[in-house]
């Protein structure tokens, strides 16, 4: 797969987006955040209100 090819999504907490990483191949659909840093953040978020 050539870089320009691959497979892309939004990230839900920073709306940027991200492409598709190898360590992702098996769970690529499953994946939400495109950093630790916005994973964390979504969870801090959502465990304040």
């Amino acid at each position: 797969m050539k870089k320009a090819n691959l497979p892309t999504k939004l990230c839900v907490t920073c709306q940027r987006p991200f492409a598709w990483r190898k360590k992702w191949e098996k769970c690529w659909e499953n994946v939400k955040y495109c950093s630790q840093r916005c994973r964390r953040q979504a969870k801090s978020n959502s465990t304040c209100e």
